[in-house]
Formats: C-alpha cells, structure tokens, sequence
C-alpha cells in the first residue's frame, strides 16, 4: 500500500482529484485529498490574508494530524510551490515529491524567497493583477475559464465551472521565504502535460528537464489531467 497526499492548483479545490483518488483507493492505496483554505470545500474560509505559508500550514497540519510518514506527497500546478514550502520541513519523511505539471520556486535555499506573481511572465502578472483590482475587489484572483486548463468536454467543464473559486491575493503577491532547502536533494519527479502543453510553465519545464537532480516523465494530456486523463495519471503515480 502507498499512501497518497494530492493537493491541488490554484483555484480548484481536493474535488479535482475524486477521480484518480477514487482509482487510487480502488487498487488498495490510501488517499488524502485536502482543500487549500479560501478554496474548494474551505472557500467559507476565503480572506485576503491568506498566504502562500497558509497552504503550506494546510499540508504540513494534515500530515501531523492522520502522521503519515513515507507518503507520496503531489502538487499540481500551484500546488508546486506548496509542496516545496512542505518539502522546506519535512524532507526526508515523505518517500516521494511529484510535480504534475507543476511550478517549481527557481531556487530552493535558505533565505530565497518568492511569490507567484513574480514567477509569472510580466505581461500574465500584469493582466492578473489587473482583475485582481477589476474584477476581485483588490482581494481576490479570479479564475480563468476551464479552457484554460485544457478541459474541453461539456460535462468536465460544467463541472469546472461549478466548482472553481477566487484565490486569495495573498497567495499571489506575498512571499515565501526557505529556511531549509526545499526539495533540493530529495526524491523528486516532475510529470510534464504535453497535449497541449502549458505555456506559463514552458520555462519551468526546460529547467526542470535539465537538471540531473529531478526524474522527468510526461503525460499525453492536458493541464488538468487529473480531470481528463485520471487512470493514465493514477498510474504514472503509483510507479513515479
């Protein structure tokens, strides 16, 4: 048995994951699948406070609560940086950090920090930070439309739309600072969606692909394959 923590991107919630946990469980694995706070089944939650360091609580308070230890920790999207923030203390106790198509914080060591919005292209900062104003009040990021995530069936859409919340501007522009070292020096893999690929993660991808410390695989599916393509990604889980 391997035990599982799936935590989401940005926007979602641990509802995106029903699908390749419900496949995880039925082949006798254990599954957690939180919500970050502010979004998904906590979205009751939301507050322009919340931060980056928030989420990384989040991660960090499950683990203590069920105490996993050698689990597969997994971080989609924006949850890359939050599993880094998690790596940063717990290091060797999880077996195993997988980065679905994931960010990755450009450098890993104590004292760097790092926001979201400064690891977005200027022009994705400026346009966000823009609705953020227009759009969120100054207090939240809105979602994109599931397209943007490369969800294209009618049903998975609607289902996108249903459930897809604000992210609290905190999580966007405050900072994250490593006491440790991350993920640097621990076992690490990064699953890379290639049809289609996702842009703002191109140059994470060419970084990532070429650093001898990773283990680099893809997966033919979108950016949500956790939605689009959850038997091909259970799988790749359980042998990543």
């Amino acid at each position: 048995m391997i035990q599982f923590v799936l935590v989401h991107g940005a926007w979602h919630g641990g509802w995106c994951w029903r699908r390749v946990a419900d496949v995880l469980r039925a082949r006798g694995h254990r599954v957690f699948a939180p919500s970050l706070t502010g979004v998904g089944d906590r979205a009751h939650l939301f507050s322009k406070e919340i931060s980056m360091q928030t989420h990384v609580d989040d991660i960090l308070s499950v683990v203590e609560t069920e105490e996993l230890r050698d689990f597969v920790l997994v971080g989609h999207s924006y949850g890359g940086f939050v599993i880094s923030g998690v790596a940063d203390t717990l290091r060797e106790r999880v077996s195993h950090y997988v980065y679905l198509d994931a960010s990755v914080p450009p450098e890993m060591s104590p004292g760097a920090s790092f926001s979201w919005a400064d690891f977005n292209p200027p022009e994705a900062r400026e346009e966000r930070l823009k609705s953020v104003q227009e759009q969120g009040k100054g207090a939240a990021l809105p979602p994109p439309p599931p397209s943007a995530f490369a969800v294209t069936n009618p049903a998975d859409v609607a289902w996108l739309q249903r459930q897809l919340r604000p992210m609290p501007v905190g999580t966007y522009i405050g900072a994250f600072t490593f006491k440790s070292s991350g993920s640097n020096g621990l076992k690490r893999t990064y699953i890379a969606s290639t049809k289609p690929p996702y842009a703002l993660l191109a140059s994470t991808r060419n970084r990532i692909k070429g650093d001898h410390t990773w283990s680099f695989t893809t997966i033919e599916a979108g950016h949500d394959s956790m939605v689009t393509a959850p038997d091909e990604l259970a799988s790749l889980l359980m042998v990543a």
